[in-house]
């Protein structure tokens, strides 16, 4: 499932201080043009095997089963230049996974997935989800791939996983100096590694390269037109792939769409906003249910206000986790967040408060680990590390400590429980080694096919407001809205059948819904 929520699974982006890189110079007069040498690379041919099980940094696991019917998974790597504006300089190998379309008959292409992050495995999610793509099988090969610096793409490299323990564990909302101390120490002591570990890859791995690089795997691939299925981050890096190649776009999909007119803080204030409504929503649904419900409380207020009580009382305390691991207040919160992903984590919301409660954090934090990409034998993957660097070369906006402290106000008003998370989290690139690249992403795209923008009014990660900023960024005539009343997550992938009638609508026969189209 998508990977989202930098502010709260990484409240730890960054600081180190020192800028890295200069490209090199050449005065070759034969050395080819950016042009020139995409076309070379567009020529290549892929050499498809047998997936093997996912890598430890695309999260690990076994080797993914055969899909109905007997369809294997096949694996490849593709080249791509490491900076498209030094055309003749290095090149990295982009891993991608595909599962070839049923009906080869009426076969359309290649439909390309990006599931979110930033710092998602395509390669390791796409096996994991596909039963819920084959209808759309029928017609397309289904393909993934890591983005550069994700997973077997040359994925970045920070702290090792005894480091990572003790990062994810600490405060990441201090209560005074010595703990705001603290905090700026890991977050700068992460941010040499990173750069220690993976500094010649971190000035590239930004969304622009990643859009070029689906440009390339387009054409690599054999098709005229991109077929594209972006969720959460991964519309974001639609839109920014429609901006740049408009005349490209063939039939697009953005599921749980991000505002790409929101500023880092405002994005961070909004997911504060929207995790916090999730929340309510699941406070409503567990007093509705009564004695059904474990958490005390007759109201949506009351359970809030005990949830918080019981993280304050985290603070002072942790309580035993798994092993000789603790759970902390900031794991709390973490494993609270995951679950308002999907109503199917609501009961174990309740299950992971209650025992916590009791002093039993084996959930809660087991809840933490997912969203961090800890594995039960206490392996990371490189999801976090992707996600700080990714999102630090995107984004400008740098905030000292003074700042982000004088905007825990405005967090804490709109969200009592996760506020004090995101406001902090505005400290993620303030001394991160690579400059950002804009304040928001351009993603005007005048002259594209229609985009059908898929907005979910509970989405906790992608507030439901993005999907009309999506849609008037792209500009008029471009992106086609349209909303579905639940919670979660995304949209599509929810079981709506309206919402997947609609999409599959498109997708395979071309026919966009009706703007302003509601599923509920």
């Amino acid at each position: 499932m998508p990977t989202t929520s930098a502010a709260l699974r990484a409240v730890a982006l960054a600081a180190s201080a020192t800028v890295l890189l200069a490209a090199g110079c050449s005065d070759s007069s034969d050395k080819k043009t950016e042009q020139d040498r995409t076309e070379d690379l567009a020529s290549q041919t892929l050499d498809w095997q047998k997936c093997p099980a996912p890598s430890e940094a695309e999260g690990g696991g076994t080797q993914p089963s055969p899909l109905p019917g007997g369809t294997t998974w096949e694996c490849s790597f593709m080249d791509v230049p490491l900076d498209y504006a030094e055309p003749d300089g290095k090149t990295i190998e982009l891993a991608l996974i595909r599962a070839k379309a049923l009906d080869k008959s009426k076969r359309i292409g290649s439909l390309i997935f990006n599931f979110g992050g930033p710092g998602g495995s395509g390669v390791s999610t796409l096996p994991s989800v596909a039963a819920d793509f084959e209808t759309l099988r029928t017609r397309y090969d289904l393909v993934s791939f890591d983005p550069r610096g994700v997973g077997r793409s040359v994925g970045v490299e920070c702290e090792d996983d005894r480091q990572l323990d003790a990062y994810f564990a600490q405060d990441w909302t201090p209560d005074d100096a010595a703990e705001e101390k603290s905090l700026v120490e890991s977050l700068k002591s992460f941010a040499d590694a990173c750069k220690e570990n993976s500094g010649n890859e971190l000035p590239y791995v930004g969304t622009t390269n990643a859009a070029r690089d689906m440009d390339l795997m387009r054409q690599v691939l054999g098709d005229k037109k991109l077929s594209y299925f972006g969720i959460s981050y991964g519309t974001e890096l639609g839109g920014v792939y429609a901006h740049l190649y408009p005349k490209n776009v063939g039939r697009a999909v953005f599921d749980a769409v991000v505002d790409p007119t929101a500023t880092s803080e405002q994005s961070a204030l909004g997911q504060a906003k929207g995790f916090q409504l999730a929340l309510t929503d699941w406070a409503k649904d567990c007093v509705a249910r009564g004695d059904k419900c474990p958490i005390p409380g007759s109201t949506p207020q009351e359970i809030q206000d005990w949830i918080i009580a019981l993280l304050k009382k985290l603070d002072k305390q942790p309580i035993t986790g798994s092993g000789d691991r603790k759970l902390t207040q900031t794991e709390a919160t973490n494993g609270i967040a995951q679950t308002l992903y999907s109503t199917e984590y609501w009961p174990l919301l309740e299950q992971g408060l209650d025992e916590a409660d009791g002093g039993n954090g084996a959930l809660l934090l087991a809840l933490s680990d997912a969203l961090n990409g800890r594995s039960e034998n206490g392996d990371y993957s490189n999801i976090q590390a992707a996600n700080s660097a990714i999102n630090c070369v995107d984004y400008k906006d740098r905030f000292t400590l003074e700042a982000a402290r004088a905007k825990l106000p405005q967090f804490r008003q709109v969200s009592p429980v996760f506020g004090d998370t995101m406001g902090w989290g505005l400290l993620g690139c303030s001394e991160w080694p690579v400059p950002g690249m804009w304040l928001t992403p351009d993603v005007s795209a005048p002259g594209s096919a229609p985009i059908v923008l898929v907005g979910n009014t509970g989405d906790p990660a992608t507030p439901y407001q993005g999907t009309k900023a999506m849609a008037d960024a792209l500009g008029k005539g471009v992106g086609i809205e349209l909303t579905y009343k639940g919670e979660g997550h995304g949209a599509y992938n929810s079981g709506n059948k309206c919402v997947q009638k609609a999409v599959n609508t498109y997708l395979l026969d071309g026919k966009a819904p009706a703007a302003g189209t509601v599923c509920q």
